[in-house]
């Protein structure tokens, strides 16, 4: 073997070896590269500076502003509204708890851009409510922790903006507009599987269809959708940037919390911003990390490597993307998402773009599909909170999830051969 293999073999081997032995992400991530630079010779002050130079970009402020924010909403007041207005809305129906279920995380997940935040907040108010009208909790866990996977999609998320980084030259505004289609649909799938189960088992209805009720919810959850709503065309129409409107997000959130709805107080907010910083500072040791990681990926040329052996095997269009949607499937069981985007992106992008993918199509096919990968073991962030919050093992979570994989991995392969489902809006708005 040429120096080369061996520098790739020990780079990444060492990173697989160090996650098995249960090291945190980020520093697995550092401690593969500090190996591989001693062993080609290079300084290890490198390894440092591409860590630095990845968390040196100005479109990352986005990611903390949007993290503080879906903190502060989660507590402040917001999931509660939300839930009215979706049963209100939607309650009415056979099963109608279990389609606010996944309504209220249409809602939620567009503020907040967090499958995690989503469960975590909205979770311990709609699991109970659910099971005391006779939902069985594995049903109601499953469905609560699949839906948040829309707050991914639906603009404005976070990791839409760590994606737009890494890509390059892709819109942080174009990507918004593409994961809207794809996450309501998402939404769709699981509201109509919700229904057909809550036929097939005779689960109960909600209150009578009142239109007044939905006119009064609207009204008291209005100010909670103006951040949506503002965050979201102001950065589509070119009126601000995603960072500029992750600031208002913040701002808005902040005064909407401890102002109109004084659901906290300036003690509590000080709690909330300090955990807050806590996942911004892991996000940010992740995606510096995995820059470093993906720096010697790219200096020891593993996408040229990776990419004749995809398209060596085949190069029809049906076959890599499935190849690829599998590898992305795999990484999602294994690592955390951020470090995901950062470090798979400059090798599998390429090789959908050699195959007529847009990038734009390609980073809403990666996020549904890494947005499975928070359900499942042994790293499913989402599902470990939704275990947490009912005490459920996660082996049995994880089975009564696997309905709702289907339906995910449903829209996964929709998404992936229907680009017409993500380009179209950001075709309408001119960003195409």
């Amino acid at each position: 073997m040429d120096a080369n293999t061996i520098a790739t073999i020990i780079l990444i081997g060492s990173f697989f070896v160090l996650i098995a032995l249960r090291f945190p992400i980020a520093f697995a991530l550092g401690v593969s590269s500090v190996l591989c630079c001693a062993y080609i010779g290079r300084p290890i002050t490198m390894v440092a500076q591409n860590i630095v130079r990845g968390i040196n970009t100005f479109s990352l402020m986005a990611v903390p502003f949007f993290i503080i924010a879906g903190e502060v909403m989660g507590a402040g007041g917001i999931s509660d509204r939300l839930i009215k207005l979706a049963d209100a809305c939607v309650g009415w129906m056979r099963g109608g708890l279990a389609i606010v279920n996944c309504l209220d995380s249409t809602f939620f997940g567009g503020i907040s851009g967090s499958s995690a935040a989503d469960t975590a907040s909205l979770g311990p108010i709609v699991i109970p409510m659910m099971t005391k009208q006779g939902y069985p909790l594995e049903f109601a866990t499953s469905i609560t922790i699949a839906s948040s996977v829309q707050g991914i999609l639906i603009p404005p998320s976070h990791n839409m903006v760590i994606y737009a980084m890494v890509a390059g030259s892709v819109s942080v505004g174009a990507l918004f507009m593409a994961g809207l289609v794809p996450g309501i649909l998402l939404g769709l799938a699981l509201a109509v599987y919700c229904y057909v189960q809550a036929v097939r088992h005779n689960y109960p209805r909600g209150s009578a269809f009142s239109l007044k009720k939905i006119f009064v919810t609207l009204k008291e959850s209005i100010l909670s959708l103006f951040t949506l709503l503002i965050v979201v065309f102001g950065v589509t129409l070119g009126i601000f940037t995603a960072t500029e409107a992750a600031g208002f997000a913040c701002i808005w959130s902040i005064f909407l919390a401890l102002v109109v709805y004084r659901e906290i107080t300036v003690k509590d907010l000080w709690k909330l911003l300090g955990k807050a910083m806590r996942t911004i500072s892991m996000v940010m040791i992740l995606i510096g990390t995995s820059a470093a990681f993906g720096w010697l990926l790219g200096f020891l040329k593993v996408p040229e490597m990776v990419s004749n052996l995809i398209l060596g095997f085949s190069t029809n269009k049906v076959v890599v993307l499935l190849i690829i949607n599998l590898l992305l499937l795999m990484f999602g069981m294994l690592m955390d998402m951020a470090a995901i985007i950062t470090i798979t992106t400059p090798i599998l992008l390429p090789i959908a773009m050699q195959i007529g993918m847009d990038p734009i199509h390609y980073g809403a096919m990666m996020l549904l599909n890494l947005g499975i990968g928070l359900l499942t073991p042994p790293v499913g962030n989402t599902l470990f909170i939704g275990a947490a919050i009912t005490g459920m093992k996660i082996e049995k979570l994880a089975k009564a999830t696997i309905p709702f994989y289907i339906v995910m991995a449903t829209m996964l392969m929709l998404i992936t051969f229907v680009p017409e489902i993500v380009l179209t809006v950001p075709r309408l708005m001119g960003y195409l």
